[in-house]
């Protein structure tokens, strides 16, 4: 099941009840559903509501808390009413020789930040004969879905941090300033948030003093991350997130391309 909440601490979908309750327990008027599909989950999360502020009856979610501490709350059922998601203003003009623009209505949303699934994988990783991809994933039958071949040195590390990197530039170029990331890859999440600017101002050097293998990939996250709101959220690989398996497929069918 997926649980969806529209309204709490952090809007989204999760996996289990346990990480729902942390964002809407004692949350003033939270807005929370379970649903059968990530797809429907979504689609209520970035359910607007009307101009008023309420949502009427139809579209209220499961349950509601109002700040009592003295109230339990229960795991939302299934046959709880949700409408799907309203239609968003479709995204500014590109520049000329960019990527077309894509309607906002095709993305699926975290509060205002648009939400995208990449991942990274080699076969034979380390060995000779390596074959590396990227999958970025923004949702079913999305235009800028992709599963592509990484060029370069084929390790699963890189594959990681450029599926990320392509994510970023797609999104640029779409004019989406504000992004949550989901990825399996710890090492991609740890190495942006916290370890590149220890290793800049150690020289990219590890804290044992050798060199950074993955240099010039971070910077060039880093780089393409500069000047937007990105939320890195970690998802545990194979766990049921269809965005999660949508992307390793697409990363998949990228290591068995021809590289460039």
């Amino acid at each position: 099941m997926f649980y969806a909440v529209r309204r709490g601490r952090q809007p989204g979908v999760f996996l289990t009840w346990n990480e729902c309750r942390a964002q809407v327990d004692r949350f003033p008027a939270a807005r929370f559903k379970k649903f059968p599909t990530e797809e429907e989950a979504w689609a209520f999360v970035r359910k607007s509501s009307s101009p008023d502020g309420s949502e009427g009856k139809k579209s209220q979610l499961g349950q509601e808390s109002q700040g009592r501490a003295n109230k339990r709350l229960r795991e939302p059922s299934e046959d709880d009413g949700a409408q799907p998601g309203e239609p968003c203003a479709k995204l500014g003009r590109q520049d000329a020789g960019a990527a077309p623009c894509v309607s906002r209505d095709t993305f699926s949303y975290m509060g205002e930040s648009v939400v995208v699934y990449t991942d990274g994988c080699c076969s034979s990783n380390g060995r000779r004969r390596a074959r590396a991809g990227i999958g970025v994933y923004w949702g079913p039958g999305h235009p800028l879905n992709v599963g592509i071949r990484l060029p370069g040195r084929q390790t699963n590390q890189r594959a990681e941090i450029h599926a990320a990197c392509k994510a970023l530039e797609q999104a640029k170029a779409q004019h989406i300033s504000k992004l949550v990331l989901y990825t399996d890859s710890m090492f991609t999440i740890n190495g942006i948030t916290n370890w590149v600017q220890g290793w800049k101002k150690n020289g990219w050097k590890t804290s044992s003093g050798k060199d950074v293998i993955n240099k010039e990939d971070f910077v060039q996250l880093e780089r393409l991350a500069q000047g937007m709101d990105i939320q890195w959220m970690h998802v545990p690989g194979h766990s049921g997130f269809r965005g999660n398996e949508e992307a390793d497929r697409l990363a998949r069918e990228g290591a068995r391309q021809p590289e460039d």
